[in-house]
């Protein structure tokens, strides 16, 4: 056992608290019944503030902390592309994608590709994404989670899963979006004040008492190989990051498709109160970006010297938070959790959003509101049993569990982002054309795979995304229609932003120009 009484005990205060906040938060108006509105999508209230912290809460989960932590340890700084570019491809979502979707009023992004494309396209995508949800994004966040828990307390991975999975139910399965989002500004307060704790105290023990300073110079002194933002080809990491291609190529897609297309990312933007609330949001969220690598990356980076000769990648900043001070490192402890937690709440909330109203309401149109919401609580909960049953046979094998995700939704990305983006922005994009898109992806990623396997896989993601918009455009204009009887109308909508949304996002562009400029 390596957590103290009194870890446990700020532990467990934090647990407590924060199902009476969201329970609090989520309470109704004597004589007013939760609506698929009001559960699914927080009542179309929320504002930046909550939106923002959200935003980064659902991201940043165990296959981030200790994911991307793992990875800092096994490769070093340049992992922090995935954080740093994804605050410049928050601005492009808020800007360009966001006045669309909220334009059309959605609650789901298949429900959104149905009113431009036809009623197939809504079904095969909400099946994949709920595929997704369930045996990957919950499954991954479940099993790192436990294994943080397992690290630090010495709890049993089933245990810990179990646990993992009813204090998320607790705070979120009466309350739905509005009791996640509107406590994750707390679960974002404790991840960042906790991570920022851990990196001082490493970097100070580094340095040997002397301060964050001497301690951060003689980490890059001592391990320069790990500050390198842009791997050469003689690296030995040179296939998961390679090179400049990192700066123009298939992260763009990858991090297009997450921020812009996902529903459990996307759904905090489609319950704010407004367009500009939703990009204020937005803005802050990519501000928040910038810090995580100094939360998630750098403590990763620290572990090599402090805890060398790890069995696994993916304990390191498990075993950093066991160097803590007893009573800090409940604190840390719950800021781990906080953002586990909160990204299984967020998970679930959409995989039951999809499954309720894309597959359920459809099929019966007829039942009340609070039926629907009943639905979504029973599907939250199903979905979380799934995940726990599978997630040791999915993810027991692999080191880098982080690595292992994109991987495997760098298989489908390329046609996502080509199906929406075509979707929005091409109006002669049929549906036949969008479906090869969507759907050639897993193919042509899956035949690059086989027949060059020396290809980087984020190489890989933006020569297939290419292949798919083609595919697309040749169906389209073989089927001669013309424009598509739903185009988006661009014309109808506005993609002007506000002064301090435009101040913001130069801010952002000069401050991670200067972060790869500083460590090139």
């Amino acid at each position: 056992m390596n957590i103290e009484t009194l870890d446990i005990t700020v532990f467990v205060i934090y647990v407590i608290a924060l199902i009476g906040i969201a329970w609090w938060v989520s309470r109704e108006k004597q004589g007013h019944e939760k609506d698929t509105n009001d559960y699914f999508l927080a009542g179309s209230s929320l504002p930046w503030w909550a939106i923002g912290a959200s935003l980064i809460a659902a991201n940043i989960s165990a296959e981030q902390i200790i994911g991307m932590s793992g990875s800092g340890y096994e490769i070093g700084l340049a992992i922090a592309s995935y954080e740093w570019m994804a605050a410049i491809t928050l601005l492009i979502v808020g800007k360009y994608f966001l006045p669309i979707f909220l334009k059309h009023k959605i609650y789901t992004m298949p429900q959104f590709l149905e009113q431009r494309y036809d009623h197939r396209v809504r079904v095969v995508m909400a099946v994949f994404w709920l595929a997704v949800y369930v045996f990957v994004n919950l499954t991954a966040v479940l099993w790192l989670g436990a294994l943080a828990i397992n690290t630090i307390a010495g709890v049993d991975m089933m245990y810990g899963m179990l646990f993992l999975g009813v204090f998320s139910l607790a705070y979120s399965l009466y309350g739905g979006l509005k009791a996640v989002a509107m406590t994750d500004i707390i679960q974002v307060v404790l991840l960042v004040l906790g991570g920022l704790f851990l990196s001082y105290t490493a970097l100070n023990l580094i340095g040997d008492g002397n301060g964050i300073i001497h301690g951060f110079n003689e980490l890059t002194t001592r391990l320069p190989e790990k500050f390198d933002m842009i791997l050469s080809e003689d690296s030995p990491h040179y296939k998961s990051l390679p090179g400049i291609s990192v700066l123009i190529g298939g992260m763009w897609i990858m991090n297009l498709s997450y921020w812009g297309f996902n529903q459990y990312i996307i759904q905090r933007t489609l319950a704010a109160k407004s367009v500009k609330e939703a990009q204020k949001g937005i803005a802050f969220a990519a501000f928040l970006k910038l810090l995580m690598p100094l939360i998630v990356v750098l403590p990763g980076i620290a572990a090599v010297l402090l805890v060398p000769d790890l069995n696994r990648a993916d304990e390191a900043y498990p075993s950093l938070m066991t160097l803590m001070p007893v009573g800090l490192k409940g604190l840390i402890f719950a800021a781990l959790v906080a953002a586990i937690v909160s990204s299984l709440a967020s998970m679930t909330n959409s995989v039951s959003t999809i499954f309720t109203m894309d597959f359920y309401k459809p099929r019966n149109p007829d039942k009340s509101q609070n039926h629907y919401v009943k639905v979504g609580r029973i599907v939250s909960l199903i979905s979380l049993i799934i995940a726990m049953l599978v997630a040791k046979p999915l993810l027991g094998n692999f080191d880098q569990a982080f690595q292992y995700i994109q991987e495997f939704t760098g298989f489908f990305t390329p046609g996502i982002v080509a199906l929406f983006a075509l979707g929005m922005f091409w109006k002669k994009t049929t549906a036949n054309g969008g479906l090869i898109a969507a759907l050639g992806s897993f193919f042509l990623s899956l035949a690059g795979r086989s027949f060059f396997p020396d290809v980087p896989f984020i190489d890989r993601v933006g020569i297939v995304f290419l292949l798919c918009v083609a595919l697309a455009v040749i169906v389209s204009l073989a089927e001669k229609k013309g424009d598509h009887e739903n185009a988006i109308e661009l014309g109808e909508v506005s993609f002007a932003t506000t002064s301090g949304f435009n101040i913001a996002a130069v801010a952002i562009a000069i401050v991670t120009a200067a972060f790869y400029i500083t460590w090139w």
